[in-house]
């Protein structure tokens, strides 16, 4: 998917974040190790490391997270995988 795409995000936990692409389709993005405050962010962004736009497996992106001590947090996605339809029903629940 291309990151210009998100339009949306809901953060798991410290090191899994949820991405919206378009209206239908989520992504789960791991994190490699923690990725601080991305879980308490009203807002995050994606950038693709390849130069282009294009995201389509781990290590191809990394989430900007705002951190009010630090600035700015870079964290490196080490991995990406398509939510199933019950995944993303599960998350409209929460």
């Amino acid at each position: 998917f291309s990151a210009t795409n998100v339009s949306g995000f809901s953060a798991v936990d410290d090191d899994t974040v949820d991405v919206q692409v378009g209206a239908r389709r989520w992504y789960r993005l791991e994190i490699a190790g923690v990725c601080p405050n991305v879980n308490w962010a009203k807002g995050v962004a994606l950038v693709a490391r390849s130069g282009g736009s294009f995201i389509c497996q781990g290590f191809d992106a990394e989430i900007v997270a705002p951190d009010p001590g630090l600035g700015p947090q870079r964290c490196l996605v080490n991995s990406v995988r398509r939510l199933s339809d019950a995944e993303i029903q599960a998350l409209r629940r929460r």
